[in-house]
């Protein structure tokens, strides 16, 4: 075996950058998994941030309010979510009710601060990123400085890309998986060259991992090319994801741990609290 394969895991903070708490794991009065719980999981995992995206907004507004979040250590960075049920999934980059929606929370703001993205969003077809609402977003986005998380083909990043005012130039993407439908590493390298606002999330990513279950070579070579560009996510987007929280952050550390400590704790931690200017944790308070 290799010597990464001895690697220690990687023991610093995590930053959750794509956590849904949709209605199906907490509505507001009952759900298997109630704001104790999640935050408890959150703890337990390491994780001092999350971006919170969820499906009513509701849920987000929830976790940014609560007192046990502060004490739970956890930084709150809410991002609007283009859904206020599963029908709006198929329809929201044509819908004018969705456009309305976003400016409507993003004048009212949360608990936590203003938001600071909007997102996570999907796009079955690529080529719904030339949808009206979609168009008007990305220039939204872009003219506020809002940070999107998209789940989109690589097609698609092309598209959003240029609905933005600078062509793609300025605007901040997270990319949640880096392409869930497995863009080659070839693919994802020429888009990061293009753009330099765009970040590859790993949550899901076909091929990340080999058996020894550290990065495969070429995604650790991307990686290091790219150190800045990537983030970590749970995609708690099932109630099955709440259930392994724990371990999949456990899964993150052991390959985080094959990897130059630098570069693993901007992975792990840096990156995502570039992007929202989130303060470290207090030292000590990684686990």
């Amino acid at each position: 075996m290799g010597l990464q394969a001895h690697a220690a895991d990687y023991s610093g903070p995590l930053f959750d950058a794509h956590l849904h708490y949709n209605e199906e794991a907490w509505d507001g009065k009952t759900g298997p998994h109630p704001p104790a719980d999640v935050l408890g999981r959150m703890h337990k995992s390491g994780v001092r941030a999350i971006v919170a995206n969820s499906r009513p907004n509701t849920g987000s507004l929830t976790l940014a309010g609560l007192p046990q979040t502060r004490e739970a250590g956890v930084a709150v960075v809410p991002f609007v979510r283009l859904y206020r049920n599963r029908a709006d999934y198929s329809g929201w980059f044509a819908d004018e009710s969705i456009y309305t929606m976003v400016q409507t929370e993003l004048a009212r703001g949360t608990p936590a601060g203003p938001y600071r993205g909007i997102g996570e969003f999907h796009l079955y077809d690529s080529a719904n990123a030339d949808g009206p609402v979609a168009k008007k977003l990305m220039a939204l986005s872009e003219e506020r400085d809002l940070v999107v998380l998209a789940h989109v083909d690589d097609a698609a990043i092309d598209l959003l890309m240029a609905n933005t005012p600078s062509k793609g130039r300025k605007l901040r993407l997270i990319w949640a998986h880096t392409g869930i439908g497995g863009a080659p590493v070839d693919r994802v390298d020429a888009l990061f060259a293009r753009y330099p606002g765009l970040v590859g999330e790993l949550s899901y990513r076909p091929g990340l991992v080999c058996d020894d279950n550290q990065l495969c070579p070429a995604w650790r070579a991307l990686l290091l090319k790219y150190p800045t560009r990537f983030v970590i996510g749970s995609d708690t987007w099932v109630n099955q994801r709440w259930q392994h929280y724990e371990s999949l952050m456990a899964g993150y550390r052991t390959w985080l741990g094959g990897l130059p400590a630098d570069v693993a704790r901007k992975v792990a931690w840096d990156n995502a609290a570039g992007l929202f200017g989130t303060p470290a944790p207090a030292p000590g308070a990684a686990r």
